[in-house]
C-alpha cells in the first residue's frame, strides 16, 4: 500500500496529525511453549481512514493529501 502524506491547510502542518483508520490484516501466531507470543508475516487485507486532524490547530477540515 502506497504511504500518504498530509498538509493543514490552516496552519501549514506537514508533520504532526491524529489519523483513525480501520485496518483489517492477517498474522501468523507463534506461541513458544512458555506461552509467550510472537506476532510474525503480518499482511495488511484493507485499510480505511476515517479521519485525520491536525495537531497543531485542531483541525480536520482542512487536512489534504499530499504527494
Amino acid at each position: 500500500m502506497q504511504q500518504v502524506r498530509y498538509r493543514c491547510d490552516l496552519c501549514g502542518n506537514i508533520t504532526r496529525f491524529d489519523v483513525v483508520e480501520t485496518i483489517t490484516c492477517q498474522s501468523f501466531y507463534h506461541y513458544s511453549l512458555s506461552g509467550e507470543l510472537s506476532i510474525e508475516d503480518k499482511k495488511i487485507l484493507s485499510k480505511e481512514v476515517k479521519d485525520v486532524i491536525c495537531r497543531w490547530c485542531g483541525h480536520g477540515k482542512n487536512v489534504k493529501e499530499i504527494n
